[in-house]
């Protein structure tokens, strides 16, 4: 591990393109460049996804449950079509001189070509009890006469297009003289130790050298993160910005006309937040919190503030729904005190003359979307820069709005998110930002109750319990009226038959043909068909679709509908995820439920239980397979931050942080949820930036910052 800072070692361009390596032509690295890898650094950082130990298989008669190495002869290969699901299932039988085992593949019939009868091969999978007898489940295939590895620890590689695992491997071997020629990166380590990392990673003779060849990769990784974010908060502190005096009899106030109490966790934050305002230096805080904790409320309490110093204020949303919403909510509340608030969004008439009285300073708040951002959109005097959600805006995209203030001066800067951030991300993605969390819900909120169904349960269970939401109240079968029912959402994954699993429908797939009801396969339910089937089981009930391909008015007045109460059952694919409150839906539906993560079903579920009335969750389940862990999580806890860092611990910062608009994370070995390596990366992060060395000679350790800085700023 690197200590102590030392010569720097300068080797080989690896900005140069991947052509420049023996075996690599055109139609190689056209390929290559499709899976991302265009130059020499991303070649050599494309790191073997596992290992394979050739090197003491088991003998086919003593192996136990579990994870296991066999070779052996393959025979009686066979495919045919599973009778309830639409897969494919291959089998054949593995010989040694011991004994023999049943293999069994899915949706893999190419198995049946790839062996000869008389070659022997290394079969590596899990071996397990299933429908009474034992298999040997997907497992991974070798040639053993390909496996001439030093020690047979063999790497195997993520497939691209054409190429394989093996193909990587060829090209790893004739590239293995140019790791001498690898230039160091940290300026603390030892000379060679990062061509010696990388050329164990990919020609590794042990378990241990694979070990502490990724833990060394992995704390490269998180110092260049963790650099990265701390030179941002470095320039954050060079801004300037107009400091908000706090008024505190204005605030208490405000506070005491509210129709409801603030929660401690509100308090707090805002305390925060108007703390931050008073310096010279622009705020550059994120206020975490769950779905309906009261982010917009503190949000509210900033912008007075910020207005009561002669400021303008500008808070950005995602839709025009959600910007609605906020108009709805903060502007009657705000206009009490004589605040002057204004929705401007792509559909607001007359937008010149508003931009006029936003651009003279008649207007103290703008709530707005994406129209905010426009060259003609100025302001007088903008002090204040809310963004919700921020995660849906790119880098670009919010300067834009923070570029809007006066000039020589930055705005003070509040990003907010209702996807929980664990504490390990807090210190590296996010380790410029100073933190505020809610972790209390309001007042009469409730947990939304979750359960798990099969699809096969689903009549017996779910519609009663639809029914019963949406039945009349008592009262109103007295005199003759429908009274006003509870509401329902019901999440699908595709949009009508023909495009089963499209991105903006919320999910990837693997274009499943859609399908209506239930049957206990894994093909994906249209949102159109799903409607029209739901309309059969409660045809007195008014049931309506949405999607994300409908037009921006489309969805718009769909959701007015629902949100007014005209729409009973609402079936709709993932775009209603960050959307208006309403309080009057108490159940959620979401089918095919293993097919989201569990941050997004988390976000999901946190659409109903935003009034007073319990709320349920239901998560379909397809098939007859055990639900996952991340579903029983789901079931078990409905405490965001639990649920994040369980997230974050099963798969990776991607669901948190790897969708955003901006670019992913792309962490290629480091794990964040290695708070050991995160503490010394820190430390050592924070010495250097201390020492007063000059960054600009440690040209690849500027690349990646560079990368990363514009991967985890806000502003």
């Amino acid at each position: 591990m690197p200590g102590g800072f030392l010569c720097y070692n300068y080797g080989m361009d690896l900005s140069k393109n991947v052509e420049e390596l023996k075996g690599i032509g055109p139609k190689t690295a056209e390929i290559l460049k499709k899976a991302g890898i265009k130059t020499l650094r991303d070649f050599f950082y494309n790191l073997p996804r596992d290992y394979e130990n050739f090197a003491m298989p088991s003998s086919i008669s003593q192996i136990q449950p579990g994870k296991v190495v066999i070779k052996g002869l393959i025979s009686d290969l066979k495919s045919r079509r599973a009778r309830k699901r639409n897969l494919s299932i291959t089998e054949g039988v593995v010989r040694d001189n011991t004994g023999a085992v049943r293999v069994v593949w899915f949706n893999q019939s190419y198995r049946l070509r790839q062996f000869a009868p008389d070659r022997e091969y290394y079969f590596t999978g899990v071996y397990e009890l299933k429908n009474g007898r034992f298999q040997l489940t997907t497992p991974s295939a070798a040639l053993a006469s390909d496996v001439d590895f030093s020690g047979g620890f063999s790497p195997i590689y993520v497939a691209h297009g054409g190429l394989k695992s093996n193909d990587f491997k060829r090209l790893m071997n004739n590239s293995r003289d140019k790791f001498a020629e690898i230039p160091d990166l940290l300026p603390s380590a030892k000379k060679g130790e990062r061509r010696e990392a990388l050329f164990d990673a990919h020609f590794p003779e042990s378990a241990a050298s694979v070990k502490k060849s990724r833990e060394y990769l992995a704390y490269e990784e998180l110092f260049e993160l963790i650099l990265a974010a701390s030179l941002n908060r470095r320039e954050n502190e060079k801004l300037k910005a107009n400091p908000v005096a706090f008024k505190v009899e204005k605030i208490r106030e405000f506070v005491g006309a509210l129709p409801f109490k603030l929660t401690n966790a509100q308090r707090r934050a805002a305390w925060d937040i108007f703390q931050d305002m008073e310096k010279c230096t622009p705020m550059n805080r994120l206020l975490q919190g769950d779905v309906g904790s009261g982010k917009t409320m503190v949000a509210a309490l900033a912008a007075y503030e910020a207005i009561l110093a002669g400021g303008q204020v500008a808070l950005l949303a995602p839709t025009a729904i959600l910007a609605s919403q906020h108009y709805e909510n903060i502007g009657p509340l705000l206009g009490k005190f004589g605040v002057k608030t204004a929705l401007l969004t792509g559909s607001t008439k007359r937008k010149p003359a508003l931009k006029k009285q936003i651009e003279s300073g008649e207007i103290n708040l703008v709530i707005g979307t994406h129209a905010l951002l426009t060259d003609d959109t100025e302001f007088s005097n903008l002090n204040l820069v809310v963004i919700d959600e921020q995660h849906r805006f790119g880098v670009e995209q919010r300067q834009k709005l923070v570029l809007k203030s006066p000039s020589g001066l930055a705005p003070h800067f509040l990003a907010m998110t209702a996807t929980p951030i664990p504490r390990s991300l807090q210190l590296t993605v996010f380790g410029d930002l100073d933190v505020s969390i809610l972790d209390e819900l309001p007042a009469g909120r409730q947990p939304v109750k979750t359960q798990i169904i099969t699809e096969i349960d689903a009549k017996e269970k779910l519609y009663p319990a639809m029914r019963q939401i949406l039945q009349l109240k008592p009262d109103a079968k007295k005199h003759g009226e429908k009274a006003r029912g509870q509401q329902i959402y019901w999440i699908c994954k595709a949009i009508d038959e023909t495009n089963s699993l499209l991105s903006n429908a919320g999910g990837s797939g693997s274009g499943e043909t859609a399908k209506v009801g239930f049957s206990g396969g894994s093909e994906i339910t249209s949102v159109k068909k799903r409607t029209r089937r739901l309309q059969e089981v409660f045809p007195e009930y008014k049931i309506e679709f949405l999607h994300g391909k409908m037009k921006p008015a489309e969805k718009d007045a769909v959701m007015e509908r629902f949100s007014s109460g005209e729409i009973d059952i609402l079936v709709s694919t993932t775009v209603v995820e960050v959307g208006v409150d309403v309080p009057n839906a108490t159940l959620m539906v979401i089918e095919n439920a293993e097919s989201y993560g569990l941050a997004q079903l988390h976000q999901l579920r946190g659409r109903v239980g935003r009034g007073a009335s319990a709320a349920y969750c239901y998560l379909l389940t397809s098939g007859d397979l055990q639900p996952s862990r991340r579903l029983k999580e789901l079931e078990k806890s409905a405490d965001g931050f639990y649920l994040a860092e369980v997230d974050l611990k099963m798969r990776g910062p991607g669901e948190i942080y790897g969708s955003l608009q901006h670019g992913a994370l792309d962490l290629r070995i480091a794990s964040l949820s290695d708070t050991k390596l995160i503490a010394k990366a820190r430390k050592d992060a924070k010495d250097f930036l201390n020492s007063g060395e000059d960054m600009l000679q440690y040209k690849e350790l500027m690349v990646g910052i560079s990368k990363y800085q514009q991967l985890t700023t806000l502003n």
